[in-house]
């Protein structure tokens, strides 16, 4: 098996269902697998996957809690997320870098270097950076409140745009 089609599915397990989910930043994928929430993506964000191979299935259990709770988050309604969540689809290193991001809360950031220095690599902030934008959970698993030093507005998978929108939402920024 070519070595590129054998990381795709190592990233990504087959065993995986979508739905498609319209939010007021624009039309998302969510994805599912049998330990949980595996994936939220904005369409045409940096590094979201090739799902042609994933069934559709919007009545999956976790795919309509979370539509459910995303409506409520975009409505102001919800200020976290409790969902299963499968983040096996990156190194340990990545994980350990979604995992710290969940410890920010609704209206709060942090810098990619203070993020470096809480995941225990304080010299490895750009590292940091590549794993941010590989979150395959976001909005979730919140990437969009992680900010460049002095509180600069840097990239985010899903466009400067959306991030700023969240960011708002939240009232992170005014």
């Amino acid at each position: 098996m070519d070595q590129t089609i054998a990381r795709v599915r190592a990233r990504y397990p087959i065993a995986r269902v979508c739905t498609r989910y319209e939010s007021p930043l624009g039309p998302m994928l969510l994805a599912a697998s049998d330990r949980g929430l595996c994936g939220v993506w904005f369409e045409g964000q940096r590094h979201g996957p090739d799902a042609t191979t994933w069934r559709e299935d919007p009545g999956h259990p976790v795919l309509v809690e979370t539509v459910a709770q995303l409506r409520a988050y975009f409505a102001g309604e919800r200020t976290s997320f409790d969902l299963p969540l499968d983040l096996q689809g990156g190194t340990p290193f990545q994980q350990s870098v979604w995992s710290a991001l969940l410890g920010i809360p609704r209206g709060g950031t942090t810098s990619y270097a203070a993020l470096a220095r809480e995941v225990g690599k304080p010299q490895a902030a750009r590292a940091i950076g590549a794993a941010v934008g590989r979150n395959p959970v976001s909005i979730v698993v919140p990437c969009h409140r992680v900010l460049g030093t002095g509180g600069s507005l840097t990239g985010y998978a899903g466009g400067l745009e959306r991030k700023t929108a969240l960011l708002q939402l939240e009232g992170a920024l005014m």
